[in-house]
């Protein structure tokens, strides 16, 4: 049985996070638990504002929250059917991130399951505070949802690396159970720099993905393309990726790939969703 939790804030993104991951994990046995965060109001000067009892929040706040997430179970029953998959609902007053962290400790999480938004007037995606925040701090495999990729089945995933890192075999797990499911070809992207050889670590390292991926269809790809986003974009438009996975474990490269100057924002995943899995 599968856990996965998909944050809600009753946007067009975020009901498109829930339909791509019900369609994705249609053949396994879930539960998603999709919960909505109220956020601690802040006044003008930056500080938190009043404090709310526990009974007025029950009886406002929260009611309200319930009661649009009751509606939102009743949209997410007239998507395709599917009895392999149940759904519990949660409304939470507090702040997002350390919610996120608790949630994910006490229902014992494989997944986060996120809408991200499409920045307004620029082709490129802006992840969201929340999001970005998720990525960086909370320690569990994140889907980062585009809200206008449709799911389709993903044929070919492509995976960014360096080669400089090992990895460990539960990362490696997460993509491999992924890729077996679908039946995903994983396509590994090295961003290399002009005459330069990969040193004997990132040898052995790319034998060792080589070895661990070997009854899954793969292979190794090499671009000499100065700037890291560059790369990654042109490989996915290349390649018509569906997916593509990353480990937070090389989070500078991440960072690169990710979370450029909001002047440079990369557009390349617009519409495909990116997993992040942590060790």
């Amino acid at each position: 049985m599968k856990n996965i939790l998909i944050p809600t804030d009753f946007s067009d993104n975020a009901w498109n996070a829930i339909k791509y991951g019900t369609a994705l994990y249609s053949k396994t046995r879930c539960t998603f638990h999709i919960v909505h965060i109220n956020p601690i109001s802040y006044n003008s000067g930056g500080e938190a504002a009043m404090y709310v009892s526990p009974e007025i929040l029950e009886e406002t706040i929260l009611k309200e929250s319930r009661e649009k997430l009751e509606k939102l179970l009743k949209e997410i029953e007239r998507l395709p059917l599917n009895t392999k998959h149940t759904f519990n609902i949660t409304a939470l007053y507090g702040f997002f991130t350390d919610h996120i962290k608790q949630e994910v400790k006490d229902k014992n999480i494989d997944l986060i399951i996120m809408g991200t938004k499409g920045a307004t007037g620029l082709k490129a995606v802006s992840l969201g505070s929340n999001t970005g925040n998720v990525l960086t701090k909370v320690r569990c495999a994140v889907l980062a949802v585009p809200e206008d990729a449709e799911y389709n089945t993903p044929r070919e995933i492509g995976f960014p690396t360096d080669f400089q890192l090992s990895y460990d075999i539960k990362v490696l797990n997460h993509v491999k159970e992924l890729a077996i499911i679908h039946n995903s070809a994983l396509r590994f992207l090295y961003v290399s720099q002009k005459g330069k050889d990969l040193t004997d670590l990132q040898v052995k390292n790319k034998e060792f993905i080589k070895n661990y991926f070997s009854e899954n269809e793969h292979s190794f790809h090499t671009l000499t393309i100065k700037n890291l986003d560059d790369a990654v974009q042109a490989f996915v438009e290349s390649r018509d990726l569906d997916m593509l996975v990353m480990v937070a474990k090389n989070l500078n490269f991440l960072e690169r790939i990710l979370f450029k100057p909001a002047v440079e924002k990369i557009s390349y995943h617009t519409k495909i969703p990116f997993l992040i899995v942590h060790e």
